[in-house]
């Protein structure tokens, strides 16, 4: 059972809001109820608290927790001949309350917004000294969006970067078993009634919801663990030793995976980790297709999300250029894709791949061949 926190103190005169994430395994667990009923408490607790957006979905028990609560007017904005509506960031920072509650966190913004999702608007709230209260859904965490298509069949389009989860200072799973929830959906209380066979059929089955449970689960205690290992055991220090590179060449999909599974060990071991794009004379910006620019201008942004530091070289010798990063950055694990890939395949080709391999031994520098 989660227990509401009850001890939000005034953070105005301080730097940055404190940010409080609920997260669950699929729609319908309880988030934003949750959320709501924090809400009551703060204010009858005398806590300055607004509601900065609030998502319903016409649940019957979460509707009933929004009166007597403070709802900040929406921004209304047009979009392709439709009114829409927004959460209106610049009221939330110009009235400042102690805290706000954001709902649907990985929302995409309308085109023209302050910013394009909803995360960075909450950044942006935190930096002005506000803290946040807000919920997300595990399949919307960006480095494990291939491990929820695999297991739902569906690539989800809006995500969250994983370095938003580590700067949370409180991140509470809410539970629900298999069962619990696929009963809930049946009494509709989480769609109406004439799609619950729908659901049932595709994203609501006992299978599926297990192992997005169990996502759900590893994500909320591993950020407990490294909390843990942060705040006791690695004191004031910023970082862990370890340090990750992450290798990647033009291809889209590899750099993609290598990106991601980099990201995901870096933030297990709360480490700094780095992508390095060597650019060959093959793939010179008069000689690569615009599509592969384009590809590596999109994995770039989405590895400073994930809180990676891009590293651009020039060389005709990529094995050298990964040694010399190595040294350069005290890198003490590499990633790389398979054998099969492209940038393995030029490291092969290369005189000094025993010199790279002895590199990596005389650094103590770990190699993980991703698959």
């Amino acid at each position: 059972m989660e227990t509401i926190a009850t001890d939000w103190p005034d953070r105005r005169k301080e730097q940055k809001g404190k940010l409080k994430i609920y997260i669950g395994m699929s729609a319908g667990v309880g988030k934003t109820y949750r959320m709501l009923q924090e809400a009551h408490t703060l204010l009858r607790n005398g806590i300055n608290l607004k509601i900065g957006y609030v998502e319903t979905h016409r649940r019957q028990e979460t509707e009933a927790l929004v009166p007597g609560l403070p709802l900040l007017p929406r921004r209304k904005v047009f979009y392709k001949g439709k009114e829409l509506d927004e959460m209106d960031v610049q009221a939330i920072i110009l009235l400042h309350p102690q805290v706000v509650v954001v709902d649907e966190l990985a929302h995409s913004n309308i085109p023209g917004s302050r910013n394009e999702k909803r995360w960075q608007d909450v950044l942006d709230i935190l930096e002005a000294g506000i803290d946040v209260i807000t919920a997300v859904n595990i399949q919307h965490i960006e480095s494990i969006n291939d491990d929820v298509k695999a297991i739902t069949g569906i690539e989800v389009k809006e995500r969250v970067p994983d370095k938003v989860l580590q700067l949370a200072d409180e991140v509470v799973n809410i539970d629900l078993t298999a069962q619990e929830l696929i009963t809930r959906l049946k009494e509709g209380k989480i769609y109406d009634h004439a799609k619950v066979q729908q659901a049932l059929t595709n994203f609501f089955q006992p299978e599926k919801i297990l192992q997005l449970r169990e996502l759900a689960l590893k994500e909320v205690a591993g950020q407990v663990e490294r909390k843990v290992d942060y705040e006791v055991a690695a004191g004031n220090r910023q970082w862990r030793h370890e340090r990750f590179l992450a290798c990647i060449s033009s291809n889209h999909e590899t750099a993609q995976h290598i990106i991601r599974k980099t990201a995901r060990m870096a933030s297990y071991y709360n480490s700094r980790w780095y992508v390095l794009y060597v650019q060959t004379p093959r793939e010179a910006a008069d000689k690569i297709p615009l599509a592969a620019q384009r590809h590596l201008i999109n994995n770039f942004k989405n590895a400073t999300e994930l809180g990676g530091d891009i590293v651009q070289r020039q060389s005709r010798n990529v094995a050298e250029a990964i040694m010399a990063l190595i040294e350069e950055k005290g890198i003490t694990t590499v990633c790389i894709g398979k054998p099969h890939f492209h940038l393995w395949q030029i490291i092969l080709k290369t005189n000094v791949f025993n010199h790279l391999l002895k590199t990596l031994s005389k650094n103590d520098v770990d190699l993980v061949i991703l698959s």
